[in-house]
């Protein structure tokens, strides 16, 4: 049996702290590890970190982040979900599922009723699998410049019983996660 085969843990817990370093340990030492640098974005860090560790190493990560945004000229708040990383090697195992669960978790104790995200096309399947929902209209956010359309796909997820996205226009009023 392949070392790589061996059960990995799929209980992702809250990290202390999350550097460039463990992002290496997941995505490598690419210049564009998520695959959007040619968005051309400034991004925001996330405050709270989950993952996941098997023999010693990160192999899975989700951030988290309060963000003010106005939706239909109302000012609220969602938790912003980024910085979701699979190490290549684990793929397809689940880990995802686990990390994004676990930052969810918390996230539903941060006071918001909805969770955002942007990603790049191909992993809408992936968050629609996960129980997200494809925003279908543009996103503004805040880049150093100003304002400008969010040029990812934009996803909700409900964070309390009920909660459903509201109807107008959307406006992140910060940098993206």
């Amino acid at each position: 049996m392949n070392d790589h085969l061996h059960a990995v843990p799929s209980s992702a817990v809250r990290l202390e702290r999350y550097t460039k370093a463990e992002q290496s340990e997941i995505l490598g030492d690419g210049d564009d590890p998520f695959g959007v640098a040619d968005a051309g974005l400034t991004w925001l860090p996330k405050e709270e970190h989950f993952g996941i560790r098997h023999e010693g190493r990160l192999v899975a990560h989700t951030g988290l982040l309060l963000l003010p945004v106005s939706i239909g000229g109302l000012d609220t708040q969602v938790v912003g979900v980024g910085g979701v990383a699979v190490a290549s090697d684990l793929r397809g195992r689940g880990l995802a599922r686990a990390v994004v669960t676990a930052a969810l978790d918390h996230a539903r104790t941060m006071g918001p009723q909805h969770g955002l995200l942007f990603c790049r096309p191909p992993l809408v399947p992936l968050y629609r699998r996960l129980g997200w929902h494809l925003l279908d209209r543009d996103v503004q956010v805040e880049q150093p410049t100003g304002p400008v359309v969010m040029p990812l796909q934009t996803m909700w997820t409900p964070l309390h019983d009920g909660a459903s996205w509201p109807e107008g226009e959307v406006r992140l009023r910060s940098l993206p996660m």
